[in-house]
């Protein structure tokens, strides 16, 4: 399992992840030191000179990036305006997050089988969760992070742990499709 790095992504997100976040299952409370940050984004700031290749996924870093930092209305406002799968996986997490498991599985739904399923299916078992299956199910998880979150067992840190790596995985798609390789 390859490690995160945020500095491969630019300054402008290196900065806005520079601090280290196990992100809660549940809503959390948004990170306030990171708001005007936050605020002063915008896709052609974020991503590198080359530019930009595909905008809606542009956007959806954005809303990637407002939810690592705890502002789900935020992330909400922008991954609903994104009529993709990708766009409806942001949507999803940010409703499985509220917590809102009805609206969460509605989303996933639309999100049908992305390509972010397959390594997050490998990359959970390595964190050490047991599924039913190897493949990623978001449904399963929805269910799992229903019964754990606010616990502060084992368990639930688990969860976050396999959340943040679902983060760092779609977020790494959005940005390799939204400019290409970096």
């Amino acid at each position: 399992m390859t490690t995160f790095q945020p500095e491969a992504y630019g300054p402008v997100i290196a900065d806005l992840l520079q601090e280290p976040r196990l992100i809660p299952l549940g809503p959390g409370t948004p990170n306030q030191a990171a708001r005007a940050r936050l605020q002063a984004l915008a896709v052609e700031k974020v991503f590198p000179a080359e530019g930009v290749r595909d905008r809606a996924m542009a956007e959806a870093c954005l809303a990637g990036l407002w939810l690592y930092h705890d502002f789900l209305d935020e992330s909400h406002t922008i991954s609903q305006s994104i009529a993709t799968s990708t766009g409806s996986y942001w949507h999803g997490i940010m409703h499985r997050r509220e917590p809102d498991a009805g609206n969460a599985a509605y989303w996933f739904r639309r999100v049908g089988d992305h390509p972010v399923f397959e390594p997050l299916g490998k990359a959970a078992i390595i964190l050490g969760l047991v599924t039913p299956s190897d493949k990623w199910n978001p449904f399963y998880f929805i269910e799992l992070c229903e019964q754990h979150r606010g616990t502060g067992a084992e368990e639930e840190m688990l969860l976050c742990r396999v959340q943040l790596r679902e983060w760092e995985l779609l977020f790494d798609w959005c940005f390799r499709q939204g400019t290409g390789p970096c």
